[in-house]
This record gives structure tokens, sequence and C-alpha cells, in this order.
């Protein structure tokens, strides 16, 4: 016989208002539930709830211990869950209440508070033992979002916007088939439409796309949340009135990766006179590719562009006529049979000491790196072709990723 499927539904302090909305939500998930699926819902604090309890612990005094004002700020999910709790009884529904001192909670945490971050390995136990068996039963397990407890206890929180970050965790703890973010827009944009007129929904994106534009300040999804999400797993952004539309989000972002770039790589440094890089490093790019090359990475100084690039084995001659011969650089250097090395992975800006990591063991080998550059969860270097084979070797060892 085939299993429902699961489906987390997350609902947004932007939708959780007042009574209203609160029977608009338990409608949906009723619906959900006539569809074929089995619910977890998790909700945030109702709109402004949050705000008004930081103001609160404010006038106490800035002086409040840390774990007192989480237990404080958790009080905004506690009511939602209770609310909505409440209107799936009266429609029928049956639900319980998840929450930090239940015989339910699941969600374990380290114990950096406001900012906590879940602990999957004890977390996944504790969801399949805790909640899996209430979906089996035909019992609605209502959640709160943004809460976590440590192994001692304590009540810990997620950071703003904490509530994605639940509901990712418990999607992927229950190979659940969709996480349904239900927000007050219609999905992810190419833009804030608060600032660009008529931005174009996106439909699709990768995971990897989200987690940099999550992490660049896009406020669709909290950024931490996809640090959880199974490679399995699909998220969607929407609002209450297109369930079945908004933003999907698929793709897998690795937990740490070591790779090695296929092209063989030029690093070209100019130097400046008038130290106007944004004008060189366009002109830069335009050579690079009007020969058929293509620019792997750049970075820049006061005086200087270093651009990283392939396929253009002559890049230098003609920079040199355009740059140097009119006066706008110094000089143009080079070095040729470079290889990028790319380290990355799930919420790798968090680990500490990882340049260290990376960096010491090729130095130890007298491996030179002629740059190397971070963003967001990747960390990408540059070293000879030669020795790139042998210099992943080591950082993977290092880092204890398998090859």
């Amino acid at each position: 016989m085939a299993v429902n499927p699961i489906v987390v539904l997350k609902f947004g302090g932007s939708v959780l208002e007042d009574a209203e909305s609160v029977e608009r939500v338990c409608r949906v998930v009723t619906e959900t539930i006539n569809g074929g699926r089995r619910v977890v819902v998790v909700v945030s604090a109702m709109k402004g709830m949050t705000d008004q309890l930081l103001a609160l612990m404010g006038r106490v005094g800035e002086d409040v211990e840390p774990s007192l004002l989480d237990e404080v700020l958790a009080v905004g999910e506690r009511i939602a869950a209770r609310q909505v709790h409440s209107v799936l009884q009266k429609k029928g529904v049956r639900s319980v209440v998840v929450e930090p001192g239940t015989d339910y909670w699941p969600i374990i945490t380290d114990a950096n508070h406001q900012d906590a971050n879940p602990l999957m390995k004890p977390t996944r136990v504790e969801v399949r033992r805790k909640i899996l068996p209430l979906l089996k039963k035909g019992i609605v397990p209502v959640v709160c979002g943004f809460i976590g407890v440590t192994k001692e206890g304590r009540i810990t929180t997620l950071g703003r916007g904490g509530s994605d970050t639940t509901a990712v965790v418990l999607g992927s703890s229950l190979n659940a088939e969709e996480v349904i973010l239900i927000k007050d827009v219609d999905g992810v944009y190419s833009s804030d439409p608060d600032v660009i007129e008529r931005p174009v929904l996106i439909e699709r994106l990768e995971a990897s796309e989200a987690e940099m534009l999550a992490s660049s300040g896009a406020k669709f999804l909290h950024s931490k949340a996809l640090r959880y999400m199974s490679p399995e797993l699909r998220i969607r952004v929407t609002n209450l009135d297109n369930m079945d539309a908004g933003t999907i989000i698929q793709g897998d972002i690795p937990e740490l990766e070591v790779s090695v770039g296929k092209d063989r790589v030029k690093m070209l440094t100019v130097i400046l006179n008038d130290g106007n890089y944004q004008a060189a490093a366009s002109e830069i790019g335009d050579i690079i590719s009007r020969g058929g090359g293509r620019i792997i990475a750049m970075a820049h100084l006061e005086n200087a562009v270093i651009a990283y690039c392939s396929g253009r084995e002559d890049a230098e001659k003609e920079l040199h006529t355009l740059l140097v011969s009119s006066g706008k650089a110094k000089a143009i250097t080079s070095f040729n049979d470079i290889t990028m090395i790319t380290v990355r992975g799930k919420s790798l800006e968090t680990r500490p000491g990882l340049i260290q990591r990376i960096s010491q063991p090729l130095a130890r080998k007298n491996i030179n790196i002629y740059g190397m550059i971070t963003i967001f969860s990747s960390v990408r270097l540059f070293v000879s072709h030669s020795r790139s084979g042998e210099a992943a070797m080591l950082i993977r060892e290092a880092l204890g990723v398998r090859g």
C-alpha cells in the first residue's frame, strides 16, 4: 500500500497577523491533508511579536542573560502554535503542539544563544523517533519554529528568520517530499520588489544559487536554512493564494568537497597608473572574452588588477598594447600553467581556522599558492598545475575529506 508523502508547511509571521489569517492558514493545512499528504506545520511568531518581546527586554536592561533572552523570545512561537492548534482542532483535525518541554520536541542545537545551530545527528534521531509516529497516526504536529534546545535542556533560538531553518531540518530528517515556505510574496524575484520596478519571478533555483542570493541579503529565505537541506528535498517559496506555484529550490550543496579544475589557468597582474581598477577590470574582461578566453576569477588592490583566466595564451600582448602603451598601466606580468582548486561545502564560513588548515600542509611541502579567494561557502586557491593533484590530496587529508 502506498504511503502518503510528507510535506512541511512553514507559515511565516508575515502571514500570521490576526484571527482571520490563522483561519486561512488552517484551511490550507486541511486542504493539503485532504489532497493526500501528511502534514507537519511549522509556525513563526505572529507578525511583530518578536520585535515587541525584544523591545520589552530592552527596557529591562542591556545585561540580560542570553539564555533568559532566548526563553522570552521563544514565547512568540509558543503562542502562535497554540492558536493554530486550537483552530485545527475546531476543524476536526487531530494535532499537537510541539514545543520544548513536551514529549515530542526534536530540535537539538549547540549553545550559541540567539544564533544557535541545529545538531543534525541527534536531531534526526529525535525527529524520526518523535515526529514520524505522530504522522503515522494521522496527527498533525504544530512545531514552534525558530526554537531549539541544547543537550543540557536550555532554550536557544536560531536567529531571525530561523523558522525556515526549523522547516528544512524537519523536511530533511523526515525525507519529506517538499518543504513549503509560505510568506507574503509570490516567490523569489530577480531583485528586491521594494527597490526594482517589475522584477521577474524566478520559477526555479539551484540550491547553490539560492545560497548565494540568501547570503547576499535576499530576504526570501533564512541564509542558514540551506545548510540542512538534503539532496532529495524540494523547497518551495510561495504564498497562501498560490500553494502550487512560487519558486522551486532544488539541488545538492556538498557537506565538504575538494575539486581540481580542468582548465590551465594564466594569472595576469596589471599594475595601474591611475588606480582606476574598475575601468581596467572591464577592459581586461573584454580582451579575454573577445579572444575566446574565460575569466575564472578576478581580484584588485588599490593600484593593481589580478585576473585568473583560461583560453588566452597571448592575452598579455593585447593587454600591453591597450593598457601600457596608452599609459593606463605601468606593467603587466603573468604566471602560466596554474590550476584552481576549489574547497566548498555547507556552512564553510562557520569553520574557524579553515584557511590555516588549507594552507599549512601546502607550505610544509613547498607548494606555492598564487592566489586565494573566499566567497560564500567556498575557497578557491591557485597552485602550479604540476603540483595541483598533490595539493588537493594534502587539503583533503587536512580537512578529512575522502577523495
